[in-house]
């Protein structure tokens, strides 16, 4: 049988390889060399964290002559993994204004409860209600002043300007915006621009209407926009919450999606 003294420089020393009858080794062999005691050593580990997570979802707005219609879904994933099926994107801020956020879904909450206070402030400072284009401005300077550890959101803000006209604003994660007709954001983005391209905008084709759209027919535009992009983009699905501005008042309506 074999002695464990055999395994002395690494277990038991130069004192049991020497009552076994072993040639004792060097002082640095026996303790290791730098080389070994490097070896043991585990080297670091790096760990790394982030403060944002993209929880999916799409939104999107598009506005008429006299409405603007804005929508999103209601999934709420983390990675590979449904988390909510019930989670709204869409917040309304005025009677006649509503935003809808994409991205991490805590900055979206923060951000959108602090709209609604900023809102509140101001109704009660000037006794009048904000209206959709001072909100698409307001939305624009919170989020740059907060452009070095920005909301992780990409915003969508929709509603009805002085003249009762649709307005619809774009934004960056830094308070960049434009003022479009349509817009949308998300996951599922790249996949509803298109649409919108061809559909509202009539680009690239020479058939275009003369009349335009009314509230209903773009209403059941953007349905199939929203069945489209749930075939094709996991993070898209469920429900679409959809809010219709109108010069009379807002209505909400909910169009179930695939919940694959």
């Amino acid at each position: 049988p074999v002695s464990m003294a055999a395994f002395a420089p690494s277990f038991f020393g130069n004192d049991a390889r020497m009552q076994a009858g072993m040639p004792s080794m060097p002082l640095h062999h026996a303790q290791g060399g730098p080389g070994d005691v490097q070896s043991r050593v585990e080297a670091p580990r790096e760990q790394r964290f982030s403060p944002y997570a993209n929880n999916g979802g799409t939104c999107l707005a598009v506005a008429g002559d006299d409405f603007c219609i804005v929508a999103a879904d209601s999934r709420l994933s983390q990675g590979y993994s449904i988390m909510s099926r019930t989670t709204s994107k869409i917040t309304q801020l005025t009677d006649k204004c509503c935003i809808a956020s994409s991205g991490c879904n805590s900055d979206q909450v923060t951000l959108h409860k602090l709209l609604k206070f900023r809102i509140k402030m101001y109704r009660h400072q000037h006794e009048k209600m904000m209206s959709a284009p001072a909100v698409g401005q307001m939305l624009a300077t919170t989020l740059y002043g907060r452009r070095f550890f920005p909301y992780y959101t990409f915003n969508v803000v929709g509603g009805l300007d002085e003249k009762g006209e649709g307005c619809v604003f774009s934004y960056d994660a830094i308070g960049c915006f434009e003022r479009l007709k349509y817009t949308a954001s998300g996951t599922g983005q790249a996949l509803i621009e298109p649409f919108l391209d061809n559909l509202v905008a009539y680009k690239n084709t020479d058939a275009k209407p003369t009349v335009s759209r009314t509230a209903e027919e773009t209403l059941e535009l953007v349905k199939d926009i929203f069945a489209s992009a749930g075939e094709r983009d996991i993070y898209t699905g469920d429900f679409v919450d959809i809010y219709v501005i109108k010069r009379d008042g807002t209505t909400y309506e909910q169009f179930p999606l695939k919940k694959d």
